[in-house]
């Protein structure tokens, strides 16, 4: 390929209007919609604009290699609130035990 059409070829690659930028002004979620157990990978990958399945992959990746990624995702659930929600898992645990 000549350096011209190189040229052209990367500049038709780079999209000044890509809005897949993560938008981390709005609140981290668990996915309601896109979830295939509690929905903290579609939520952290919907969170860090990356494709849910490389989220999936690294939670089964670490869960193999050294188990870290059952804790993790077990963390996650019950830290990270679900959409609509406005509080997570566990902040609801320690409203209800300090109300009785």
């Amino acid at each position: 390929m000549s350096i011209a059409k190189r040229q052209a070829h990367d500049q038709d690659m780079v999209n000044p209007t890509d809005t897949t930028t993560p938008d981390r002004s709005r609140p981290l979620r668990r996915s309601g919609e896109d979830r295939m157990l509690a929905g903290v990978a579609a939520g952290i990958a919907d969170w860090f604009g990356v494709d849910v399945t490389a989220v999936r992959v690294a939670f089964v990746v670490l869960a193999v290699l050294g188990g870290a990624g059952i804790p993790l995702y077990l963390a996650a659930w019950l830290l990270i609130p679900e959409e609509g929600a406005e509080l997570s898992v566990a902040e609801e645990l320690l409203h209800r035990t300090r109300l009785h």
